[in-house]
This record gives C-alpha cells, sequence and structure tokens, in this order.
C-alpha cells in the first residue's frame, strides 16, 4: 500500500513542514512542567496548547479533551498533505494509542470523588472513552466509513497499520486514515518519574543501549493517509509489517530506524544492527512514548520522498555502531523501521520507495 498524506502534530508543532525543519535543525531543549506531589521540575516533549487553537477545524469540540484535538489535526493534516479527494464514504479510520485519554480518565475519578457520583460531568466520562478521539475525527471531517481504536502497549501503530492492509485488501475502504495519538498527563509524568526515572536534561539517548538508559516523556499524534493509488506525489509504498519474523526482506536496507527511547531495555536492539547499514533514531525529538513508532515512520516517509538523510538529534555512540551522523542528499530505496517490546518480540515496517 502507498503513503499518500502525512498529518502531524508534536513538541516541535504542527504539520509535516514543521517536521522536517525539526529534522534539520535537531535537538531542542523540552520544557518543564511540575510533577504532582514532588517538589521538582521534569522535562516533557509536550505539545504546545497554541498548536491545537484551530478555531475553524475545532469549532464543535470545545469542551474536547486534548487527545482529541491533536488527533483530529493530525487526521485532517494528512488529507490536505496527500492532495487526494477522498471518497468520504470508503474512508476507513483506525486511531492506535497505548494508554488513551487517560488524562481525562483520572480526571472523571477526581470528578466521582469530589462531587460524588450524581453530579459528576458527563462530558469528562464521555471524552474518557478510547473510542472517543476517533468519534472527533469521524465528526469533524464527515467521514462515513469504518472507524476503530487499537489501544495496546505492544506495538499499537504496527497492529493499526497490519488492519489498515487488511482493509485495503478486503476492499473494505478505497483509503484509510490511519495513525496514532497519545498525551503525557500529570499522572503519566509522575509514573514517568517513579519507575523509569526521567533523564534530568532533556536528552534521550537511543542509541546507549541500555537497560537503565532514562527517558523523556512525551506526548503527539501522527496519521497517514495509505491506499493502493500511486499517485507521483506519494511518500513511498509500505511494503510488509511483520512481527517477531526476522527483521524484513533479505537484502540489506539503506537505513535502519529504530524506536529506542528509553521506555524498554535497548540492548535488543544493538543485537539487530548490521555493521554495514546507518542507523538513526529520532525519538529525541518527540520524547518517549510507546507509538513512537509513528513518528519515526513519518521521518522514514519524510527520507525516502526527499531522497535525503537526516542525522540524529542526539549522537552520543558509546558502542561505535554506524550512524547517521550527518545531513545530506542519498539515495534511499529501502528503509526498516525496527521496533521492541518489553519481552524482546519485533515489530519491523518495510518502507519502499515508490515505483510509478
Amino acid at each position: 500500500m502507498n503513503l499518500l498524506g502525512i498529518g502531524i502534530i508534536f513538541s516541535g508543532g504542527r504539520g509535516i513542514g514543521r517536521y522536517e525543519d525539526a529534522l534539520k535543525q535537531g535537538w531542542q531543549q523540552p520544557v518543564e512542567y511540575d510533577i504532582p506531589r514532588i517538589q521538582k521540575r521534569l522535562p516533557v516533549y509536550a505539545v504546545n496548547n497554541g498548536d491545537i487553537a484551530d478555531k475553524v477545524l475545532l469549532k464543535k469540540m470545545r469542551r474536547a479533551d486534548k487527545l482529541s484535538k491533536m488527533a483530529v489535526l493530525a487526521a485532517s493534516d494528512a488529507i490536505k498533505d496527500s492532495g487526494v479527494d477522498i471518497n468520504k464514504n470508503r474512508t476507513g479510520i483506525i486511531l492506535s494509542t497505548a494508554f488513551g485519554a487517560h488524562q481525562t480518565t483520572f480526571d472523571f475519578l477526581d470528578n466521582i470523588i469530589d462531587y460524588g457520583e450524581a453530579q459528576v460531568s458527563p462530558t469528562i466520562f464521555s471524552n474518557s472513552v478510547h473510542n472517543a478521539a476517533v468519534s472527533y475525527i469521524t465528526s469533524a471531517l464527515d467521514i462515513t466509513g469504518p472507524a476503530l481504536t487499537v489501544t495496546r502497549f505492544s506495538f499499537p501503530f504496527q497492529s493499526a497499520l497490519q488492519l489498515a492492509q487488511v482493509w485495503l485488501l478486503d476492499g473494505r475502504c478505497d483509503s484509510v486514515l490511519v495513525g496514532v495519538a497519545d498525551e503525557c498527563g500529570e499522572v503519566m509524568r509522575y509514573i514517568f518519574d517513579g519507575k523509569l526515572g526521567t533523564a534530568t536534561d532533556g536528552k534521550v539517548r537511543p542509541f546507549h543501549f541500555s537497560p537503565t538508559s532514562p527517558p523523556v516523556p512525551g506526548e503527539g499524534s501522527v496519521f497517514f493517509v495509505v491506499s493502493w493509488k500511486s499517485p507521483e506525489k506519494a511518500y513511498c509504498r509500505i511494503d510488509d509489517i511483520a512481527f517477531n519474523e526476522g527483521l524484513g526482506p533479505n537484502e540489506a536496507s539503506d537505513i535502519d530506524l529504530i524506536d529506542s527511547d528509553g521506555t524498554i531495555d535497548g540492548t535488543a536492539y544493538l543485537k539487530a544492527l548490521s555493521p554495514t547499514v546507518p542507523v538513526a533514531a529520532y525519538s529525541p525529538l518527540f520524547g518517549s512514548l510507546m507509538t513512537g513508532s509513528a513518528f519515526n515512520c513519518a521521518a522514514g516517509a519524510l527520507m525516502i520522498k526527499k531522497q535525503m538523510q537526516y542525522a540524529g538529534p542526539i549522537l552520543e555512540n558509546p558502542h561505535n555502531v554506524n550512524l547517521v551522523d550527518v545531513s545530506r542528499p542519498a539515495g534511499i530505496d529501502l528503509i526498516r523501521s525496527i521496533g521492541y517490546n518489553c519481552s524482546a518480540e519485533s515489530a519491523v515496517i518495510c518502507l519502499r520507495k515508490s515505483r510509478l
């Protein structure tokens, strides 16, 4: 299936153009937030509220939560970026998330504690449902095809992408909006600090490949328009999505992208790398989150479309692996995006240059 458009909102701003700028500029210091019940401030790759203040698109979503607004904006931008007139009756939507609207869920629980079950806000309750975000997308964009939310800790984006492929193969849809959305609320910041130990300098170090390399929490949303259509402006082709079945095609890739971000033991990534294939990781641009694969895939798709490689934002390299350490034009045909879970199981997405 072909990747026709990308919409993204992350700590660096909104839009694929802003994401490309971030890839060129490299690492930027994230903002700091208070950690609840702890007298300290720690860095978070948080989405600026000004970047989700779209009064036209969100005019009917005044009471929606941050997760839903990010998802709607990214999905809308993906359609615009594709330049394709989609059939809204034949377009599916798949949103993948690790934690869903967890901040809204905790707000709802706080309401019960403070005001009792009879006085709790019905709006907060409805927004706390994981499928609320995808419902907002269908309403805001007037899309009437099938819509689904995939919620899991292990490979949520890869699972959603595989499901989108099935929908296209079965002829259920002509195109699918498939993407991710996750936020970093107060409780998440507290858990990151207490269980994982946030990197106080705000730097994710993806090439330390250590069981204890500290993460930095992030949030955001990425959506892709995928279809069998193959217009000239397509970013790339998604060749394969494989789970725990090796690392994709037999031929060597031009670049390997890894999801290493400090949230799990990183030693598995080191074993997967080849000394002949340069490797990149862009988690220092958007932070540590379980849906980070989608952000890396957006970078891979950009590199194939532009035929340009982007240097990793943090290049600390204690294991002397072959890094993409310079931004320059490059002939790129195949990129593997590699992810691992806590059980050292793998998921690989293969991105290949489109052939007209």
